[in-house]
């Protein structure tokens, strides 16, 4: 027996409902082809080699090794070299004076996070545009290799200055390539086969919303968590290759340049193969009146402008600016304290660093599956492991009041490097998926921007305080109570004040209004706009247009009418579309 014939009022409510499950996505039609397995693991092998171990770590060890025995102890006058290797009493010549070899290192790294801000708000923005992205990390990837190829020439005291001009464009160009690099990562996560087999089951009405964006969430999660997994692969990796160098040549002089070599060749090996299998993924070109400098300053100013339309994106990036100042600058003063204990030993900072390689693995697998099992959001998961961003200047802050704890023992650096790894690994992790789910879609490289910018602005301040603290008092113990009173708020302006799920809402609306002003805006600069028969002719009524949030996004004919003046919109000119990151995401608090 032949079912009855479906009639009118039950076809319109099955394709209202669709239509509605759909309204509450972001169309794919601008995201490009699904990752490749290859892709994905080419993408997580440029992470497990840009570790920052030679441009940040090994590079900062011979700079202050080598202005260290270019200096004196002031304490004792000129003729006394730094034999005890206490960089707050070890100066250097400065500007016509002297200058404390510890106030040297956190002025040129201020100095680094001042050049990435111009980079970021500049660039950050027109990597969204083109093809600009992908030349620019492939670019910052080959200076920073060059610099670090170029540092095994360091070996005199006098060629200190060389080792601080080496060591400030290795940490840039690296600062450079994280962010460029990690603005991938959403739109990555949301193309992977199993994203896109979630959203069909979606669109089928197979699964709720809610389900569709908790594990929607997870699998960015996971992708992000894996980011930070094989960096710290790489890092322990990288250590464990450099003991083959560092035991049979420690008495060779330049054995610290030989093994900063050998690290940075591990990152070529590695990374290379991500520039061989990125798929493209060219955005609209920039528009007319702008270039590739100047779209940067105005995507961000008028992103500033309109902070009120997306109050918790911006909050967040004001707390993580805080954040983001205490912790690397309290990285920056427990690695000058460390090298001041072991004497700049390149083979005690290694095996240190193994440590904390091995506990940030075991820590990242360990909150991956912690967070997957008991359905945890990135928000919580965040303020767990700033924790320990308040509890390391804590301990460091006692030690300017006792040497039996605060960072004055051998122990307390093994220690201080496991909790570094168990906390702070998963903290890049998490901040860098809470700042994809605050992200508008489309707009990934600008936001990202701000992100980064938010990051070494941040930084540029931190460093600068702490110097004038160090040259005031004489200690570098007394730099931690800032860093501590840093961490502390900021860690609570994010618990108290961040709004996720209402944060997503707002991203989204805010893409959709910059869209829709695009399309206005070249309706009314299009040729015959002033024309009726000429406007009927060349573009379909405004009601046929499918919502930027539809599924089945816009056809061909439409697209054309769209403006290339923003993000995640297509030219009139052929391009393979640009991939948006997911602002669907978990609805758990």
């Amino acid at each position: 027996m032949e079912p009855p014939p479906a009639n009118a009022s039950t076809v319109d409510t099955v394709d209202s409902a669709a239509e509605e499950r759909g309204k509450q996505l972001i169309s794919l039609d601008d995201d490009g082809p699904v990752v490749t397995k290859k892709e994905l693991i080419s993408y997580w092998l440029y992470i497990n080699g840009d570790s920052g171990n030679g441009p940040v770590y090994y590079s900062s060890t011979i700079f202050q090794s080598l202005a260290s025995a270019a200096g004196y102890d002031s304490t004792y006058g000129p003729d006394t070299p730094c034999d005890s290797y206490n960089s707050d009493t070890c100066v250097v010549p400065w500007g016509g004076g002297t200058k404390v070899v510890s106030s040297v290192v956190l002025l040129s790294n201020g100095l680094t996070f001042m050049f990435l801000t111009i980079i970021f708000t500049t660039l950050g923005s027109a990597a969204d545009y083109g093809n600009v992205g992908r030349w620019l990390l492939l670019g910052l990837t080959i200076i920073c290799w060059a610099a670090q190829y170029a540092s095994v020439a360091l070996v005199a005291p006098d060629s200190w200055k060389w080792a601080m001009a080496l060591y400030m464009i290795s940490c840039i160009s690296y600062g450079a390539t994280l962010i460029f690099y990690i603005a991938n990562f959403p739109r990555l996560a949301r193309n992977t086969p199993q994203t896109r087999e979630l959203r069909e089951k979606y669109e089928k009405g197979e699964i709720k919303f809610e389900e569709y964006e908790v594990e929607e969430s997870l699998e960015r999660n996971r992708i992000s968590n894996w980011v930070t997994i094989n960096n710290n692969i790489g890092i322990f990796a990288c250590y464990v290759l450099n003991l083959a160098v560092l035991l049979p040549l420690a008495d060779n002089e330049r054995v610290d340049n030989y093994v900063l070599v050998l690290c940075n060749s591990y990152w070529v090996l590695t990374g290379i193969w991500w520039f061989v299998f990125q798929q493209p993924r060219p955005g609209p070109p920039v528009p007319k009146g702008s270039n590739g400098f100047t779209i940067g300053l105005k995507q961000v100013w008028q992103a500033i402008r309109q902070f009120r339309q997306l109050p918790n994106t911006f909050i967040y990036l004001v707390a993580f600016f805080l954040l983001a100042d205490g912790i690397n600058t309290t990285i920056s003063l427990v690695l000058i304290v460390q090298n001041d204990k072991y004497q700049f030993s390149f083979l005690q900072n290694t095996y240190l660093g193994m440590v904390q390689g091995a506990s940030s693995v075991v820590a990242c697998v360990a909150c991956l599956y912690i967070q997957r099992y008991f359905k945890i959001s990135a928000k919580r998961m965040l303020g767990f492991t700033n924790v320990a961003s308040v509890l390391i200047p804590l301990w460091g802050m006692i030690g300017i009041w006792t040497t039996k704890f605060g960072l004055h023992n051998s122990w307390e650096f093994w220690a201080v490097n496991v909790a570094f790894g168990l906390f702070q690994a998963p903290y890049y992790a998490f901040s860098q998926t809470v700042m994809a789910e605050l992200c508008p879609p489309g707009y990934d490289n600008m936001f990202f921007g701000l992100f980064g910018f938010s990051n070494v602005a941040s930084s540029a301040i931190g460093p600068t305080v702490i110097q004038e603290i160090i040259e005031a008092t004489g200690s570098n113990w007394y730099g931690f109570p800032f860093l501590f009173g840093l961490c502390l708020v900021s860690t609570l302006v994010i618990w108290v004040f961040v709004d996720v799920k209402k944060g997503k809402r707002d991203a989204v609306k805010w893409a959709e209004a910059r869209r829709a002003e695009g399309r206005q805006s070249d309706d009314a600069t299009s040729p015959g706009a002033g024309d009726d028969s000429a406007t009927v002719s060349t573009e379909a009524p405004e009601k046929e247009r499918p919502s930027v949030l539809d599924t089945k996004g816009s056809s061909a004919a439409n697209t054309s009418s769209t403006s290339p003046s923003t993000p995640n919109e297509k030219s009139t000119a052929p391009t393979i579309p640009i991939p948006t990151p997911a602002t669907t995401t978990t609805t758990i608090s």
